[in-house]
């Protein structure tokens, strides 16, 4: 167990004569409601250019909060799903089984979502957005089922615009784990012999509102920042143009700052409505917010519509802060992210970085000739996945030993002499090594960056990094830029603890997001099982 500053804790609730230090140990008694908000690809490089900028809560969290300026994403393979499964299980995603957003099935060669739960079904009675989805996937508990556990009537809430990232937030059992879907508003998982109207109960008020509303007033996105507007131009993006410019020629409610508001007025009516944080025991709400992703894919992360998301959050982030101070039972807040990202590489090259380009995929094909050609093969084996390559039929199936893995060992060495490939290794290969220890993550090697991130069974066969800033094709429309990568622009990320009234700091030593959960478990004396991150020292008497 991991409680280093559970003792702390415990001195500040013990009773004390003098009115004021009585006062004083009041304010920072254990809280009695934990929140914690996941901003989607919000990368450190992004907090830093915006926190000037800022006027509302972001920029409180920036001045009056804990700020580790160097947070962690330890892994390599940076992906939602498994950048959330680290914040609240205090695990690598080779621990928590969640190895990147998909894999292949080697036995079916069927692609199976991060958090697929076929038994299951969705509450809004379609089969819509990822399909059947639960937590069954995630091999770790967290900080939900550890309160849950330990705290008779406790909550634990969670509200996403995505399910992997209300889900990973929620963990196994929670009261409810909510997130937008089209034309209803928010849905949740079922699963068997459960009630679908009964799990929607908490948030039936709010779709009933949240469908008014748009109703009669249809999202629209306009200019709230006159200097984002100077930011407009267009880019050039393989055989079509990119008008960078708010509205987007694609606007909708999904990739635009709406969903975070709403969002976030969900978040802040569970509040309410479940009386959160005005119980006995200690609740739980996690926030996963996730427009600055679906923002950074379509139009990348130096243009005005991410301009204008950062200050729309910063504000609908003020209005929420300010819903938490009026808890009575005190409130601790952590934000961090999932993952980083970077801009499209058409602007990068543009501003100064001439090494940003998008990989050409000829060499891939070639290889693909020669092994087929060299094993008699009917079908290209090496097969793209997140994060490599599967070896498989044409059916995506894996191919039987020995011949996936001598396909393997020919592959290496001719990948490794491809342009714009750094690391290239067999799964099975890095799967025997240890798990590295994670505690300096800024010494971590690109090898053990990677090993962090390797499931058996459902990674790759074959574990690639690309150079950085070399990215596949974009198409306007769709995805011009991502993540992914073991890179910092991928993989640091802000953590910043905050509660009302706290000592602000700015802390400069490395922390993880693995840290988080531990840290949170701490502070509201919780213990948790083995886990790799470590409680940090929060606030001090």
């Amino acid at each position: 167990m991991r409680l280093g500053f559970v003792a702390a804790f415990a001195a500040l609730v013990c009773a004390v004569a003098d009115p004021v230090q009585a006062q004083d140990t009041a304010d920072r008694a254990p809280p009695r409601l934990i929140v914690t908000i996941v901003v989607d690809q919000f990368s450190a490089n992004l907090f830093n250019q915006y926190r000037s900028r800022w006027t509302g809560g972001l920029r409180r969290l920036a001045d009056e909060g804990l700020v580790s300026t160097n947070g962690y994403q330890t892994h390599g393979l940076t992906e939602t799903c498994p950048g959330h499964s680290t914040v609240l299980t205090g695990m690598h995603p080779a621990q928590t089984g969640i190895p990147s957003n998909d894999w292949i099935d080697p036995a079916t060669g069927e692609e199976v979502y991060c958090l697929a739960a076929p038994a299951n079904t969705l509450a809004h009675g379609r089969n819509s957005d990822n399909g059947p989805v639960g937590p069954d996937n995630v091999r770790a508990t967290s900080l939900g089922d550890w309160v849950k556990d330990q705290k008779p009537g406790a909550r634990v809430f969670a509200v996403s615009g995505k399910d992997r990232g209300a889900i990973n937030l929620a963990g196994h059992r929670p009261d409810g784990a909510y997130w937008f879907t089209d034309g209803f508003g928010l849905t949740t998982y079922v699963e068997p012999g459960q009630n679908a109207q009964q799990r929607l109960a908490a948030v039936e008020a709010f779709n009933i509102d949240f469908r008014r509303r748009q109703t009669a007033t249809p999202h629209a996105w306009t200019y709230s920042q006159p200097q984002c507007r100077t930011l407009e131009a267009d880019w050039a993006i393989g055989d079509d143009v990119l008008h960078s410019t708010v509205p987007p020629a694609q606007d909708d409610f999904d990739s635009s700052p709406s969903l975070d508001e709403e969002t976030l007025k969900a978040a802040a009516y569970l509040l309410d409505s479940q009386r959160l944080g005005q119980g006995p025991n200690v609740d739980l709400l996690g926030v996963s917010l996730s427009a600055t992703d679906r923002i950074g894919h379509a139009y990348g992360t130096q243009g005005p519509e991410m301009c204008e998301q950062m200050h729309r959050l910063d504000q609908a982030l003020g209005a929420f802060l300010a819903r938490l101070e009026t808890v009575p039972g005190g409130v601790i807040v952590v934000l961090t992210a999932d993952h980083g990202g970077s801009d499209f590489v058409e602007r990068l090259a543009r501003h100064g970085a001439p090494h940003a380009h998008r990989i050409d995929s000829s060499p891939l094909s070639a290889l693909n000739t020669t092994l087929k050609e060299r094993f008699n093969l009917d079908a290209s084996p090496l097969q793209s996945e997140s994060g490599g390559w599967a070896v498989a039929d044409k059916s995506h199936k894996a191919l039987p030993e020995p011949l996936r893995s001598q396909i393997i060992e020919a592959a290496l060495p001719l990948l490794r002499e491809m342009p714009d490939i750094v690391f290239v290794e067999a799964r099975d290969r890095l799967l025997v090594e240890p798990l590295p220890v994670a505690d300096q993550p800024e010494l971590l090697t690109l090898r053990e960056r990677m090993r962090l991130s390797v499931v058996a069974d459902r990674s790759p066969d074959i574990i690639m990094v690309r150079a950085p800033n070399a990215t596949g094709k974009g198409r306007v429309g769709g995805n011009i830029a991502g993540h992914g990568t073991p890179w910092d622009y991928d993989r640091r990320v802000p953590i910043i603890f905050w509660r009302p009234g706290a000592t602000t700091q700015e802390r400069f030593l490395p922390i993880r997001t693995i840290d988080i959960a531990p840290t949170l478990a701490a502070a509201i004396g919780v213990e948790t099982p083995a886990v790799s991150g470590h409680a940090l020292p929060l606030w001090e008497p």
